[in-house]
């Protein structure tokens, strides 16, 4: 947990493949956080880039040592709500399912289709924080607002960029054959990856703002005159276009933070069921920061029953005869 008095940041940088840090961060910072779900994939890294205070995460820890599936999303997401995070820029490595989406260009999506089988996608429930529920609205996974400003970023640096799409998102580690390529084309999905789904639920269960900036490096597999998806392709196209990704992320920067009237600033307020008086002790601690908002950390006294007084038996007087005198 945070301690008082701590550094806080309001914009929050998850790194992908071939982005692992932040150029240009003074007053550099290294926190490292617990968390109700364990330790995040890296510690977060606290800086000021132009005069802003930001923290940075690597998403696969230092050296690129976490697979897909073994990211501890909930640690991630939760550690930079601890931090005061409201917006989560993403940068992401993607294939392209689009003849015209083409690699070296970017794509800013606004929906997500989860495709993975072995994600905890949820901070409600479990071991962690049992004897809670909550069904948050998912219909517009991403904020709109920061799409916008990712979008305006990319103009600026000159990079072609797609706004909108699908982001397909699957379990990995490996890519997919060609018959599943070609039959996710067919579903109409726009781009491929293997991390951005649980991300962006989780980040709407802490309603913190999220988008992602989806660094097209292949076309998958189903292009008939492209090479299929290999690493050493991936970290190529990466390498060429890390330094703008860079760039977009300093550009995006200066139209942040604005004053959130979106949806994900307040996602859980009609999202719990479960009746507040019902959740747990220990599960209100755990989720103090997703729940202070709505819900005390303890809950309120329950109101003391007034105390009966006890009734003291009533003698019963014996009836005497009424004497007649005597005889």
């Amino acid at each position: 947990m945070m301690k008082k008095g701590s550094t806080h940041a309001k914009v929050g940088i998850i790194g992908g493949s071939g982005l692992y840090e932040i150029e240009g961060l003074s007053n550099i910072k290294e926190y490292n956080p617990t968390t109700p779900y364990g330790r995040p994939s890296s510690p977060v890294v606290l800086g000021k880039l132009d005069n802003m205070w930001v923290a940075f995460l690597s998403r696969h820890g230092q050296g690129h040592r976490i697979a897909p599936s073994d990211i501890n999303y909930r640690a991630n997401i939760f550690a930079l709500k601890q931090l005061g995070v409201e917006w989560i820029l993403s940068v992401s490595a993607v294939g392209s399912m689009r003849e015209d989406i083409q690699p070296g260009q970017v794509v800013i999506p606004d929906q997500f289709f989860d495709h993975t089988r072995h994600r905890i996608n949820t901070f409600f429930g479990g071991d962690v924080a049992p004897g809670i529920v909550a069904h948050v609205g998912f219909a517009d996974p991403v904020c709109h607002d920061l799409a916008r400003i990712l979008v305006g970023a990319c103009g600026s640096q000159d990079v072609i960029v797609h706004r909108g799409g699908t982001y397909l998102c699957i379990e990995g580690p490996q890519f997919s054959s060609k018959g599943e390529s070609r039959i996710y084309r067919r579903w109409g999905v726009d781009v491929i990856g293997m991390t951005n789904a649980p991300e962006a639920k989780l980040a709407r269960e802490a309603e913190i703002c999220y988008s992602t900036m989806a660094m097209v490096t292949d076309y998958d597999c189903w292009h008939e005159t492209h090479e299929s998806v290999t690493v050493e392709a991936i970290l190529e196209t990466l390498h060429r276009n890390v330094e703008r990704a860079k760039q977009i992320i300093r550009e995006a920067l200066t139209s942040l933070p604005i004053d959130r009237s979106c949806l994900c600033e307040s996602a859980l307020k009609t999202a719990l069921v479960t009746p507040h008086h019902m959740i747990p002790v220990t599960t209100r601690r755990r989720l103090a920061p997703l729940l202070e908002r709505y819900i005390e950390s303890q809950p309120p006294p329950r109101p003391q029953r007034a105390k009966r007084t006890a009734k003291l038996p009533q003698r019963r007087l014996a009836l005497v005869p009424k004497s007649h005198g005597r005889k």
